[in-house]
């Protein structure tokens, strides 16, 4: 179950960027669950990672092979988290890596691993390395479908989006895959994001600018409030396309930016779409705040909320579950009296109590719909902030239920 179409946009190849998808039948006999991502020589590499203190031994080691070499090769593995299994769990990853290194002719810090599946279990490592050649066999620059698949747990679709924008008569782009339905309140990005381009963007800046647009992105989903201890988003620069962004022409950091931004609002967007047993894509919208803080503890507190969402499953405009969550959100000196709260364009509370223009049949209308926007408008400042939720169903129970089995 999922909101909106599943058909995946036109996928543009990144020069420059090739991937690779394999079978080591890690959780079920024949799935194809590894994929290998090449950079050429000489690409840029830019990570944000969970801040869950029990990150996984992937995450451990990407964060050690980041930058002290340059990073040739991603290696993504589903059905197996290798979280929570020690000192083990970091002598598979690294063994993992080697194999890719030896493989490919590449220093073992060039490599990055990635895991994604079941936490507490030990890596099937001798599964994982019988699948490498015909991994790196595969590896083709027109290979994004067949990875926004191989990278799927729980997801009920694939995730991708694409972009390209023409600068002094050369074409920038930037693709992109992610995964992700269930453990979503990302401190960092997503589950698993990717996303390449053949600029060329000096690491420093590439960096940057991809933590700050996860955070307006990938920052702002939950799904049910949990971290994950994987969590990890990447952002490669191949420079095959000639075009240098160093940040010195405004015009060009401007349009590559705002491309990223739109890549990766859609993938993360894709996420809450497809959230276990999603019927709804919300977004809580609150503006007029002082901070950005008090905004997003207001949003947060009404994404997270079991009421708000069991509400939105059932298609009841229950608007008192909202304005609880507002009281609570811990605002000081809220001003009961000058705030506003909406459905999509129905005013649902104003001056301290429920609208008096509002009627239930209005109120029912908009929770009928599968995309839902509640709107917060607190009259204490300049500040706006959005979060993106889902509902919160009987299937998602099932599908946690079940994960194991």
């Amino acid at each position: 179950m999922a909101v909106g179409p599943a058909t995946l946009p036109p996928l543009h190849p990144v020069k420059g960027f090739r991937l690779g998808i394999a079978s080591a039948g890690i959780k079920k006999p024949g799935r194809r669950d590894i994929v290998l991502m090449e950079l050429a020589e000489g690409s840029s590499l830019a990570g944000v990672f969970t801040l869950n203190a029990f990150c996984a031994a992937p995450v451990r080691i990407c964060k050690q092979h980041l930058g002290r070499t340059g990073s040739r090769y991603m290696l993504i593995n589903t059905g197996n988290a290798n979280a929570g299994t020690g000192e083990q769990g970091m002598r598979d990853a690294m063994s993992c890596c080697e194999a890719v290194a030896d493989l490919c002719g590449v220093p073992v810090e060039a490599v990055l691993p990635f895991s994604t599946g079941v936490i507490g279990e030990p890596l099937p490592v001798a599964k994982i390395l019988s699948a490498l050649d015909a991994a790196k066999a595969d590896l083709s620059e027109n290979n994004w479908e067949q990875a926004a698949s191989g990278i799927m747990t729980t997801d009920t679709r694939p995730k991708a989006a694409s972009e390209q924008f023409e600068y002094q008569g050369k074409t920038v782009t930037l693709t992109g895959i992610s995964k992700g339905a269930g453990m979503i309140m990302p401190n960092m990005a997503t589950m698993l994001g990717y996303v390449a381009t053949d600029a060329e963007v000096p690491q420093p800046l590439l960096q940057q600018w991809l933590s700050s647009v996860a955070d307006r992105s990938f920052n702002r989903i939950s799904i049910d409030g949990d971290t994950s201890t994987n969590d990890s988003c990447m952002l490669a620069a191949t420079g095959a396309s000639g075009v240098l962004v160093d940040g010195s022409d405004y015009e060009l950091a401007s349009l590559f930016t705002e491309a990223l931004e739109r890549v990766m609002l859609s993938l993360s967007h894709a996420i809450v779409r497809d959230g276990e047993g999603a019927t709804k894509f919300v977004e809580v919208r609150v503006e007029s705040a002082g901070t950005s803080k008090e905004a997003l503890d207001v949003a947060y507190t009404i994404a997270h909320s079991p009421l708000v969402k069991t509400a939105l499953f059932a298609s009841d405009p229950n608007w008192g579950r909202i304005l609880a969550c507002v009281g609570r959100a811990g605002i000081d000196n809220l001003d009961l009296d000058a705030l506003q709260i909406y459905l999509n364009d129905v005013c649902i509370v104003e001056k301290g109590g429920r609208a008096a223009s509002y009627t239930e049949e209005a109120g029912q209308a908009v929770m009928n719909g599968e995309e839902i926007l509640i709107h917060v408008v607190l009259n204490r400042g300049q500040v706006t902030e959005r979060v993106w939720t889902t509902d919160l169903s009987h299937d998602y129970v099932s599908i946690n239920a079940d994960y194991r089995s």
